[in-house]
């Protein structure tokens, strides 16, 4: 039987998030106000910066006092040493610094430039970075009881965020929490069309479900949410820390 159709639909009309705010309850309200029908199974994608706001991941440059390494860095590539040291701070391992960039290891695991530390679209507050969330999973577990309780709907969540890519021009969306989905499909040990077992293929459905939810959210029209229906999601579930690739089996670091 062959798969059907995917529709993604954008959730527009939401606030500016402050911390503190249900984003929840936002999302509902929206969904209902744009006549969406939420069903059992759809994947909720909500950037993480929403969620960061709401929660309060966030820090104000003028309560940084930055450290000595900062300042150098920060003024040999023409960087805020606030930033940088925002970015030190919230880093558990530097991968590279080069050019005036910073690709760093997060305390939860990631890869990505600046520690996932990020002044872009930071609402209406002066000088604020937003960082990530503390527990991507554990927003994504939140937000999936939450809006259960308020729909009535069994919804899979994915908390993304935007990461660029070793050897690829661009940036994509990918998972950082993920909850009531199976984030990573293992095809080890089935066969292909021709016969032939596969080895080695294990496809990242969660980071392919938050991209295909960016081509209606973006960077720039302020449309923190969608809603992917019609994806049928093999069974199972994990966290999105299942996305991570163990150092073990790391060829590049």
């Amino acid at each position: 039987m062959p798969p059907r159709p995917l529709t993604i639909h954008p959730v527009t009309g939401l606030p500016e998030f402050m911390p503190g705010d249900d984003l929840a309850a936002a999302f509902w309200g929206a969904v209902q106000a744009q006549g969406l029908a939420l069903a059992e199974g759809d994947v909720v994608v909500v950037a993480q910066k929403a969620v960061s706001k709401c929660e309060g991941s966030r820090m104000a440059l003028s309560a940084i006092d930055p450290s000595p390494f900062a300042r150098y860095w920060a003024e040999k590539w023409g960087k805020d040493p606030r930033q940088v040291e925002i970015v030190l701070r919230e880093s558990r391992r530097i991968v590279r610094m080069e050019r005036g960039l910073i690709i760093a290891e997060t305390r939860h695991g990631y890869v990505c430039a600046n520690a996932g530390v990020d002044l872009s679209n930071a609402g209406t507050a002066e000088g604020v970075a937003i960082l990530l969330p503390e527990d991507p999973d554990r927003s994504a577990r939140t937000l999936r009881e939450r809006i259960r309780d308020l729909s009535g709907r069994s919804v899979a969540v994915i908390v993304a965020d935007t990461f660029g890519r070793p050897w690829r021009s661009g940036l994509v969306q990918v998972a950082l929490g993920a909850a009531g989905l199976l984030p990573v499909r293992d095809y080890r040990g089935k066969t292909d069309a021709d016969g032939r077992e596969l080895k080695s293929t294990e496809i990242a459905l969660a980071d392919e479900l938050a991209s295909a939810a960016d081509l209606v959210c973006g960077k720039v029209h302020r449309v923190p949410i969608a809603v992917i229906q019609g994806y049928e999601a093999p069974p199972g579930e994990a966290d999105g820390r299942a996305l991570i690739r163990p150092p073990e089996m790391d060829l590049f670091r």
